[in-house]
């Protein structure tokens, strides 16, 4: 593979483990219609579809259901009170940007998630990003291209220099389309609709960050 000058990373489940605080919100809800918490980890797969997911998980809907959108503003009311209480960085992500920046990489993140809360939960883990893309950065959401091409723009980096690490077969996708490097990770939430990460043609697949370094 061509020599990486920025490494751009997916959000949720591939840079930090946001489960928790997601749950939280989605047991919050159901606690307001009376019905009982369920455990992170029944949460967690449906974790990379951020609110679309937790609605999902948690009552089933899909955002043709007339409910989804009153109970869509109602989960983020509830997460934006507690948008970075448990969210981590995943283990050995935070030593990763260390080796990165040693070697004058540029990272960035290019997520689905809202500007309103990945700005927050960024700078509550001290992260300085060269360039942040959102999910309302442009009019199209991961698979599509467009996110990845404004993050190229932004740092003045060609795609074909770019790696974009995901742990969702749209990121894969999303890299491919838009001419960067798709590499996929192992460690984040996978999916259930998704086939195997081994499956989603990516060009590279990690199953730790530090293996990264091995590839640059």
């Amino acid at each position: 593979m061509s020599r990486s000058r920025a490494v751009l990373f997916d959000f949720d489940g591939t840079l930090a483990d946001s489960a928790p605080d997601l749950a939280a919100a989605l047991n919050g809800l159901r606690a307001a219609k009376g019905l009982d918490p369920l455990p992170v980890e029944a949460v967690r797969p449906f974790a990379s579809m951020g609110a679309r997911g937790m609605l999902r998980a948690g009552f089933g809907l899909t955002p043709q259901d007339g409910e989804f959108e009153p109970l869509m503003d109602a989960f983020l009311a509830h997460y934006d009170e507690r948008v970075c209480v448990d969210t981590r960085l995943f283990p050995g992500i935070r030593e990763l940007l260390g080796a990165l920046a040693e070697r004058s990489i540029t990272w960035g993140v290019v997520t689905n998630k809202s500007s309103r809360f990945t700005g927050r939960i960024l700078e509550a883990l001290g992260l300085s990003p060269a360039c942040v893309v959102c999910g309302d950065s442009t009019p199209h959401l991961k698979p599509h291209p467009a996110p990845l091409h404004l993050a190229a723009r932004t740092l003045g980096i060609a795609e074909s220099q770019c790696w974009y690490l995901g742990d969702d077969l749209r990121d894969v996708q999303a890299a491919r389309a838009a001419g960067m490097k798709a590499v996929a990770v192992e460690w984040g939430y996978l999916n259930p609709d998704n086939a195997p990460p081994h499956a989603w043609n990516a060009d590279l697949l990690l199953a730790a960050p530090q293996e990264l370094l091995e590839h640059l």
